[in-house]
């Protein structure tokens, strides 16, 4: 029983940070995202009659720890809505730096849901499987999807109303995203540890909470509207808030070093200069640039430019999950 699948990365524009229930993985708030086709995971799943334990490969290098406990614990979940008991052998290769900050954990899991959910042959639309994803990696229920997608947060206890929709496909806007890489190495403070230290203690977090309605409203109107510097304009202020929660945190904490303040101001400087370019950041040092097409030239050329940058991952808006 095999499957492959793949399934790209997502960069919130409307972020997600905090749970109201860590077991489920349920949210807070809604968010809203962009599916990225230059950053992916491809996962084929294997169960096997015999094997004693899940094996999990990572760009071909078996993992333990943690990080396998999570796949295994995932894939459990699936064996009990199938009725199977079989491990299985899991080989992924990730073209997303791991736990610095690209959401690798997004595509990770969303693949490993599709792939493991082909493999058993269990019948689920993409509603379902985004509500079974969710709960390998929050974050992870959007990347079912291609395009700009919505977390939606739910109210019932159980979970069954949290899932992602598509709000519009990846053909809809060619809207571009440039990943600034300055560190790729995993960082100190997990995004899971992050978002309960934060919920549990930030004297911010409330403000935070209580903003994002307003954001998502206006966001929206902005997509609607192909209006970018709307939709740049409310992601950057909406990323800013999210991470100044985590200084307000006991004890506090960031996820920026100085080569992300670097790539911030450059982009500042650049919308100065009248060339409409946003930031967006993750739970990691590195930076997303929100742009046009017509300024991807002298996007890269500035960047490039920029001291720490190490490289840039250019995106268009990507498709969902797929099958091989």
């Amino acid at each position: 029983m095999q499957a492959t699948a793949k399934a790209h990365t997502n960069i919130a524009l409307i972020k997600y940070w905090g749970k109201r229930n860590e077991a489920l993985k349920l949210p807070m708030n809604n968010s809203l995202s962009l599916t990225l086709d230059a950053l992916y995971t491809t996962t084929t799943v294997d169960f096997q009659t015999g094997l004693e334990k899940d094996i999990f490969y990572l760009n071909e290098k078996e993992i333990h720890g943690t990080s396998y406990r999570r796949v295994s614990d995932f894939l459990q979940l699936i064996r009990q809505l199938s009725g199977k008991k079989d491990h299985a052998v899991v080989r992924s290769i990730n073209t997303v730096p791991t736990a610095a900050g690209f959401a690798s954990s997004a595509s990770g899991f969303a693949a490993l849901a599709a792939a493991s959910v082909r493999a058993l042959d269990l019948s689920m639309n993409d509603m379902e499987l985004s509500r079974l994803t969710r709960q390998g990696s929050g974050s992870a229920c959007r990347s079912i999807y291609g395009g700009i997608v919505e977390w939606q947060q739910g109210e019932k206890s159980d979970g069954s109303d949290s899932f992602a929709v598509q709000l519009e496909k990846e053909t809809y806007w060619d809207i571009r995203v440039a990943a600034a890489v300055l560190v790729d190495k995993e960082k100190s403070v997990s995004s899971s540890d992050g978002m309960q230290r934060t919920v549990n203690t930030s004297a911010f977090y409330r403000g935070w909470i209580d903003s994002i309605p307003a954001d998502l409203k206006a966001i929206k109107e902005g997509i609607c509207e192909r209006d970018f510097e709307k939709v740049g304009s409310i992601a950057e202020a909406n990323c800013l808030r999210m991470h100044g929660t985590t200084l307000g945190a006991y004890p506090p904490f960031t996820y920026w070093s100085h080569r992300t303040f670097a790539v911030m101001e450059t982009i500042q400087q650049m919308r100065k200069k009248g060339i409409p370019v946003f930031f967006t950041i993750d739970a990691g040092p590195n930076v997303k640039v929100l742009y046009l097409p017509e300024h991807e030239d002298i996007l890269k050329e500035t960047l490039y430019a920029t001291p720490g940058v190490k490289k840039l991952v250019l995106s268009r808006l990507g498709q969902g999950v797929t099958y091989s």
